[in-house]
């Protein structure tokens, strides 16, 4: 699944069908069924996606059609994922966190002898 996505800001649901071989209409249906799945839109009402938009769909096309998932399998899936990078995030920053203050008592350990 390595697609070459452009860069670029935004991107009309024509170009993000093309880039991801994704129908509009299927595009249109994951947005109703995906809540965290909604591309901004223009002053002229036209769908503008985002690169993570982009990187979404191609997920959703991976798990849907290629895992075989059903739509509230894949919704899980994709939940689940988010909650894993965002635990791994705070983790690390706990680590980080941790060595600053090991750190700090280090230096205060020098200082007092």
């Amino acid at each position: 699944m390595n697609i070459e996505i452009p860069d670029k800001l935004f991107f009309k649901i024509g170009e993000v069908a093309s880039i991801t071989g994704v129908k509009p209409h299927v595009l249109r249906y994951w947005e109703s069924e995906f809540g965290n799945f909604s591309p901004s839109k223009s002053r002229t009402k036209q769908r503008q996606y985002q690169k993570k938009d982009i990187e979404l769909v191609l997920t959703l096309k991976d798990l849907l059609y290629t895992q075989g998932f059903t739509i509230a399998g894949a919704r899980k899936a994709v939940r689940s994922s988010k909650k894993n990078q965002n635990s791994k995030k705070s983790s690390q920053n706990n680590h980080e966190l941790l060595l600053d203050v090991r750190e700090e008592l280090r230096s205060l350990r020098s200082f007092l002898n």
